[in-house]
């Protein structure tokens, strides 16, 4: 059995690489090759333990990703939601890898929200805004830089102090994209001026101003995956001229920012592809510099296990981790 850190994933496996696995999973998700059933919940005295299988049956790969919410954990020294991804020899039925959940987590997410913008962002899209500087935020900043060739991203949290030391570790990260990393001090400004906007956050109100994103630009709605949270405005969503979602069912069950418009009948869940759609069929992407493109993702296992197994092949090939 196969150990991966993240130290380990991160020396063999890129942004690029977790892009490509992402599209391909929404893809098989889409055409009806995967099963993905409900994830289960377990409340327990001082948190919370989520299971997450999924199968992808176009090369018999299973796994099952296991996260907790324990918020006391940061008082042990220890991550308040540790996840792990348990990986399954296809010809023994043995588990064959364990990674770092975690990271896992935020490679994946950042990679879905990254192929999305590949898809519908303008080809010569050059400012950004990033909205949100919690833990899957240095993830989906570098998916927006490696699938654009940004000059200018505008960089936006509440906290103030911790936004701008969250900018500063980013320049030092992300130095060799060579983009102008800055944060915002007038954040409807640089929506105004964006090409890309991408909210992560858990937010139960809208975090910009819909009125004021101009044609052509793509927003991402990545944080939000409850009923109660809603991060995109719902004129976006009404008014995008493409609306694309990881998946259709994940999506309609738990996004708020997406359910709520629906409720209210500015759009009917018949508006909507899945990214798999349009992996599929370029012709559903963006047609035009002109249009408003609005892509919605609240995770599904199917992306943790078709990236796990990718990472876990790649990991073999290239002699890393730690057999146990």
């Amino acid at each position: 059995m196969l150990i991966l850190t993240a130290h380990d994933i991160q020396q063999f496996y890129t942004m690029q690489d977790a892009i490509a696995a992402d599209k391909q999973a929404l893809k098989i998700y889409t055409q009806g090759n995967s099963e993905v059933p409900l994830r289960i919940n377990f409340d327990m005295q001082k948190g919370q333990c989520l299971f997450m299988p999924a199968h992808i049956k176009e090369n018999d790969v299973v796994g099952l990703k296991i996260v907790s919410v324990f918020p006391d954990n940061p008082k042990l020294g220890k991550p308040s939601v540790p996840a792990q991804v348990f990986m399954i020899d296809p010809q023994t039925g043995e588990v064959c890898a364990i990674l770092d959940g975690t990271f896992v987590t935020q490679l994946r997410t950042g990679a879905v929200q990254g192929a999305a913008t590949d898809l519908l962002a303008k080809k010569d899209a050059k400012r950004a805004v990033l909205i949100g500087t919690g833990g899957q935020a240095a993830a989906q900043l570098e998916a927006m830089l490696t699938v654009r060739q940004l000059t200018d991203v505008a960089i936006y949290g509440l906290d103030a102090s911790k936004g701008k030391a969250f900018v500063e570790e980013m320049k030092k990260r992300f130095a060799h994209f060579s983009a102008n990393l800055y944060f915002s001090h007038n954040l409807d400004e640089d929506i105004h001026q964006a090409d890309i906007i991408t909210s992560v956050t858990t937010s139960k109100v809208v975090t910009f101003n819909g009125d004021l994103v101009k044609p052509g630009t793509h927003v991402n709605g990545v944080g939000a995956y409850t009923p109660e949270m809603h991060e995109i405005p719902s004129n976006i969503v009404e008014n995008a001229d493409i609306r694309v979602l990881d998946t259709k069912d994940g999506v309609f069950a738990e996004a708020g920012d997406i359910i709520d418009p629906i409720n209210q009948q500015l759009v009917t869940q018949q508006d909507f592809y899945e990214l798999g759609d349009l992996v599929s069929d370029p012709q559903k992407c963006r047609q035009n510099d002109q249009q408003i493109t609005l892509f919605k993702t609240v995770g599904t296992a199917v992306l943790d296990v078709y990236v796990g197994y990718d990472i876990y092949q790649k990991a073999k090939q290239k002699g890393f981790g730690t057999n146990i």
